[in-house]
């Protein structure tokens, strides 16, 4: 069987600031007011208020689901935040199968576990796993002090210490701030741009970054060739430990669109814009999101939100950082359960909407944007093999996989709105084994699922019943392109499937009931 292998993704730390997204896109910003005085006092050694984490993490082979790639190791250093609390990046958490806290003169270790995750900010909060353990650990360590938002042009600190122990304090500047992903694309939150010189040291993957020897953000990328640091801005550092504090973390809100830009002149004179008008068109609008809740329509022009004006490039100015993506109006300022008012213009008139924000459910994407932490879902059925379809497994085709990647499964990735009405995930044929049972169908692959057995199927636990519950000798899978449809015989099938276990396929199926 020869199927596409995911390449392993290097560990070094680079720059990632994509240009524009689907709700928020990068602006320079301007410098903030001067920040109030701090409340608490700064630490005076560092040392005493960091520690180093170890991750091994493991994840699944997209295209072979019922196996593990090989575990690999990071190493960070984090701050510590509250007493036996620690923060660090989400992306040091992904898929971790282990998980520890180590002193930074490596006397002492103890294992560590999640508090609360947030994957699209990349922010983890961690506390030990037993908790007497983690007192002992954490005996004599001082927490950090959030610190106020720095002035752009100000200094910072990176901190690091070298493996004999030596503190090493790299001075930076603040040169811009931006609204930028930090792990997942099109996931853009606030962000220092720092220029800095970095130095190779131990645990370098992720840093803490300091102003006035208090936390001002974290230390998420590095590109050593123009030595900018990207930075999680304090403002989003401080509400991820507010939101995390009391056990239920809610996560970051989302309006539920997709927009684009109202510059071109014949595109503003069909929507009916006037030339002092901004404004921003919906693409579109995602299922049981917030938008769609209030009532916006695909077509509509976002105009305000709060009545912060929006231009037409999708920026308003705000108050401190000057111009910012328009993404900061909802995911930087409001939380989960807030409620905001869209001014918005439809066929030419003006329209407000009250929106209540939501935090968009992963589990109930059509096409989820990553799967850390879970297993994915899968069918081997006498050398078929069928998959949900995900955004890491059209990302597996390579860096282009936007063009690489075969054109059914993007089109379902782009329309969703093609399929949401009728699955719950999109399923499809991602491989052929060789096998008696299929002989013929080798070369069938990336097919999308339209019935099987004459039963429409949702997701993986529908189409797994309708073989099993199937009392006919010959299965009929229909796909969705050119009405194909193939036969697979049921006892053939079967004795292949006790064949491919014990070659080494232990589990034919999983799925999550879910979605």
């Amino acid at each position: 069987m020869r199927l596409p292998v995911l390449a392993v993704v290097s560990c070094i730390v680079i720059s990632c600031r994509p240009q524009d997204s689907s709700e928020q896109a990068a602006a320079p910003a301007a410098a903030p007011k001067d920040p109030p005085p701090a409340a608490e006092a700064a630490v005076t050694d560092l040392k005493a208020s960091v520690v180093r984490i170890n991750s091994t993490q493991q994840n699944w082979n997209p295209w072979q689901p019922w196996e593990k790639n090989p575990p690999r190791k990071r190493r960070a250093l984090a701050a510590i935040v509250a007493p036996q609390r620690v923060l660090t990046t989400a992306e040091l958490a992904a898929d971790a199968t282990f998980l520890e806290f180590e002193s930074v003169d490596a006397t002492r270790f103890t294992r560590a576990r999640v508090i609360a995750v947030d994957y699209e900010a990349n922010l983890v909060l961690l506390g030990p796993a037993d908790e007497k353990e983690g007192e002992a650990f954490f005996k004599g360590t001082q927490p950090l002090a959030i610190a106020t938002p720095p002035r752009i042009g100000g200094p910072l600190e990176i901190l690091q210490v070298e493996e004999n122990g030596v503190a090493l304090r790299t001075a930076g500047a603040l040169q811009s701030v931006d609204l930028a992903s930090g792990f997942l694309p099109g996931q853009n939150f606030l962000t220092y741009m720092v220029k800095a010189s970095m130095q190779s040291a131990a645990s370098s993957y992720s840093l803490p970054v300091l102003s006035g020897g208090r936390l001002a953000g974290v230390l998420i990328s590095y590109n050593s060739k123009d030595q900018i640091c990207d930075v999680a801005a304090t403002e989003l550092v401080s509400r991820f430990l507010n939101e995390a504090a009391d056990g239920d973390y809610r996560g970051f809100p989302s309006l539920g669109v997709s927009i684009a830009r109202t510059e071109d002149g014949s595109f503003r004179q069909w929507l009916k814009l006037a030339d002092d008008q901004g404004g921003i068109y919906i693409q579109n609008v995602r299922k049981g999101g917030a938008a769609e809740a209030a009532g916006v329509k695909k077509g509509d022009v976002l105009l305000a939100v709060d009545g912060q004006a929006i231009d037409r490039r999708g920026y308003y100015q705000h108050p401190d950082y000057g111009s910012l993506s328009w993404g900061h109006l909802i995911r930087g300022m409001r939380a989960t359960g807030d409620s905001i008012t869209l001014s918005l213009q439809r066929d030419g008139a003006p329209l407000e909407l009250k929106a209540t924000l939501t935090r968009e459910d992963e589990a109930k994407r059509l096409v989820p944007s990553h799967l850390f932490d879970q297993a994915p879902n899968y069918l081997v059925k006498g050398g078929l093999v069928f998959q949900e379809l995900s955004r890491p497994l059209l990302e597996s085709f390579g860096e282009d996989w936007q063009s690489r990647a075969p054109l059914e499964l993007l089109d379902a990735y782009e329309n969703p709105e093609l399929y949401e009405d009728k699955v719950d995930r999109i399923l499809f044929l991602s491989g052929v084994i060789p096998t008696p049972a299929t002989v013929g169908y080798e070369r069938l692959r990336n097919l999308v699922v339209k019935n099987i057995n004459g039963r429409p199927v949702k997701n993986m636990k529908d189409l797994i019943d309708a073989f099993d519950k199937s009392s006919e000798p010959l299965h009929s899978i229909e796909f969705a392109s050119e009405n194909l449809t193939v036969h697979l015989d049921e006892a053939a099938a079967t004795e292949v499937d006790s064949q491919l276990m014990q070659r080494g396929i232990h589990k034919l199926s999983r799925h999550d009931s879910k979605p």
